[in-house]
């Protein structure tokens, strides 16, 4: 939970520490407008994969369920500047599944916190094995970083894409392959 009166001050003393004014007119609310909207985008903390993919359904299925383009926005830890993307879940169940929208709510639980692709992407994979005991997973996930294409290196346009296999999907190529041609 962020803590705004403090959230409000830091913002107040970067405004400062950047040569200016925090009661110029403009800027007078900024400080509490940032901090109300870092409590929205890093609402994940508060957040639990669990709560959202306890609500299952039985189903013989084992055959691979795919959602794609999910869309999300995050933060990046060593910048703190967004990035956004879309994240890509397949998964094959073990006697359940998940509703569908609950994917969505999985990778807003990770992507609404200070974060790193490569380490969001493997916390997804990893509530779908832990939460869904799926027999195997896959979540890729391409996403623009502002700290790469507004600052440093000006890219503007690069994406980054990461990939997590789990279970039966990680030795098995021509599943991953498969899965690969229907969501990218």
């Amino acid at each position: 939970m962020v803590d705004i009166k403090k959230a409000e001050e830091a913002v107040k003393m970067l405004l400062e520490a950047i040569g200016e004014d925090p009661n110029r007119s403009g800027l007078i609310e900024t400080p509490k407008r940032v901090a109300k909207m870092y409590a929205e985008i890093t609402n994940g903390y508060n957040d639990d994969a669990k709560v959202h993919l306890s609500r299952v359904f039985e189903s013989e299925n084992t055959d691979v369920v795919v959602e794609k383009d999910i869309t999300f926005f995050s933060t990046c830890e060593h910048h703190l500047m967004p990035f956004f993307g879309k994240a890509h879940i397949a998964y094959i169940p073990n006697g359940k599944v998940v509703g569908l929208s609950k994917l969505g709510r999985l990778v807003d639980v990770y992507a609404k916190r200070l974060q790193l692709q490569e380490q969001m992407t493997t916390q997804i994979a990893d509530s779908l094995m832990e939460e869904l005991d799926a027999l195997g997973a896959m979540v890729i996930i391409e996403a623009e970083h502002t700290c790469m294409s507004m600052r440093g290196v000006k890219k503007v346009g690069s994406k980054t894409i990461t990939v997590a296999t789990r279970g039966c999907i990680k030795d098995n190529m021509a599943l991953q392959k498969s899965i690969q041609d229907m969501v990218i």
